[in-house]
């Protein structure tokens, strides 16, 4: 890598992380896609603006930030799952990954093969690539509050489980699309790879961290930003250790993090805190590199069939999931929203690039449509949430009515009580933590002191503790509009403990 190239390379990463800052209110607010916002300052940045930034499919930087992408997002995908969620609804998760995703995936690719005219195996990669769904175009649609559990249960196992269902698929295609010896001994030595060593490091991986960071917290403790941090370096580590064993790394990544989101809630409640944030960056940062010039690749060599395909495949998910939906507990207007929204993003362009990077003739044609219905998704699904927030603007409001004075806020049942720590003097305020002395000498002060359980939903489904007199308070809502709906009063200490 020249100085160039260094010094454009860096100041992409703080462009990136500048713009994102400014603009999170902004975008916030409008409604706007993230993804739409970063592809625009490639494409400001790229060839056909300042030609400050170009990359190409044979660029080793855009490898290596395809690997670490991958990696990320299917470690996240893991990390994030709520494993009692998944049991709880395995029926869900079923029709979302079986009927769903895989005949999507198989439809899609047989319309690739009869009308791009391409081999079997590279439509099957094809139709896996496209069959994924991109979680950061979901995370806008998943933050609307006026969407149904159940629904929002649907997409978070789908986006949370496909990647790491197809990803095998478009492995085991990649190696069809040679001519290699298939004989039981090889495809027994690529079996064991794929399914055994990688998520067998994964899970060794997890272990071994999950057993050094409880120890290490028990005996000199371990800061909760750090914690996020760590977790990124397993997810790393578990990718490096199946490599060097010749397995599949972006499986043990996915088996690291679900290896953890199974032993450690405090470790997954901390990176979705802080190391989500992280994580984001960098895919937003891989959404830059596309939009210089890459992703625009996909409206070269247009054809009739081509257009034909991109509408297919963007839009065969409705019939297939609204099938998929029947006799499910998700209401009406869930499965209408479970069909549509099946973005194509990030994710899609990660594993169509796998042929790429390993030099499989003719698979940049596979990028290219894969790029198409990318930009296609972006524009249809991106902007869901916004039509949605204004259909909502526009109904009709009911008369008006004096509501019912609000409850005075009753702490929730306890199964067992315990002290909690929290502030006692003014010269105290700004600490980060308190101790349980504290506490009771504010208690036995005479000033009022209310206990916030602000757990997350995850820590709170796997503990049967609860303070005595908490008042619940989720950390997913806004603090400030939740404090005034239960009238918490002002002049009172609020003590919030998460563990």
């Amino acid at each position: 890598m020249t100085a160039e190239q260094l010094v454009a390379g860096l100041a992409l990463i703080g462009i990136v992380i500048i713009v994102s800052a400014l603009l999170s209110g902004l975008v916030d607010r409008s409604g706007l896609p993230w993804v739409a916002v970063f592809i625009g300052i490639g494409a400001a940045l790229g060839p056909f603006g300042l030609g400050v930034f170009n990359m190409t499919l044979e660029s080793p930087v855009l490898r290596v930030v395809a690997t670490l992408s991958l990696t990320l997002v299917l470690f996240t995908d893991a990390v994030t799952l709520n494993t009692k969620e998944v049991k709880r609804n395995s029926g869900l998760a079923f029709r979302m990954l079986g009927p769903g995703t895989i005949l999507c995936a198989a439809l899609t690719a047989v319309a690739a093969w009869r009308l791009l005219g391409i081999s079997a195996p590279f439509a099957t990669i094809l139709g896996a690539a496209l069959a994924s769904t991109d979680p950061v175009l979901l995370r806008g649609l998943l933050r609307r509050r006026d969407i149904s559990p159940t629904a929002r249960e649907a997409l978070q196992l789908e986006s949370g489980l496909n990647d790491v269902v197809l990803l095998p698929i478009v492995v085991i295609a990649i190696a069809l699309t040679g001519p290699h010896d298939f004989g039981s001994g090889n495809l027994a030595k690529m079996g064991f790879g794929l399914f055994i060593l990688g998520p067998g490091a994964g899970i060794a991986i997890g272990l071994l961290a999950v057993s050094a960071l409880d120890l290490i917290r028990k005996r000199t403790g371990v800061r909760r930003d750090y914690e996020s941090l760590y977790s990124l370096g397993v997810a790393f580590s578990a990718y490096a250790a199946a490599e060097a064993l010749h397995g599949s790394g972006f499986l043990a990544a996915f088996a690291a993090g679900l290896t953890i989101a199974a032993l450690d809630v405090e470790l997954c409640d901390c990176f979705i805190e802080y190391g989500g944030v992280t994580a984001e960056m960098l895919l937003l940062f891989t959404f830059v590199i596309f939009g210089t010039s890459l992703i625009w690749t996909g409206f070269s060599g247009l054809d009739s069939r081509t257009i034909i395909f991109a509408v297919f495949a963007t839009f065969i998910r409705i019939p297939i999931y609204l099938l998929t939906m029947i006799r499910s507990n998700v209401d009406r207007r869930g499965r209408l929203l479970i069909a549509w929204f099946g973005p194509s993003g990030l994710s899609s362009l990660l594993l169509v690039l796998l042929p790429v990077f390993a030099g499989v003739p003719g698979s940049d044609q596979l990028f290219r449509v894969t790029a198409l219905i990318v930009m296609i998704s972006i524009v249809v699904h991106g902007t869901s949430p916004l039509l949605l927030a204004r259909l909502g603007k526009t109904e009709p409001k009911p008369e008006p009515v004096e509501p019912p004075p609000p409850p005075t806020p009753e702490p929730e049942i306890v199964k067992e009580s315990r002290s909690l720590p929290v502030i006692d003097t003014a010269p105290s305020v700004g600490k980060q933590s308190i101790t349980f002395e504290e506490l009771e000498g504010l208690q036995k002060s005479g000033d009022q002191v209310v206990l916030l359980d602000v757990r997350t939903e995850r820590s709170r489904d796997t503990s049967d503790l609860q303070a005595k007199g908490s008042v619940r308070l989720s950390p997913e809502q806004n603090a400030a509009i939740q404090a005034k709906e239960l009238k918490l009063p002002k002049e009172a200490w609020l003590i919030a403990y998460c563990a």
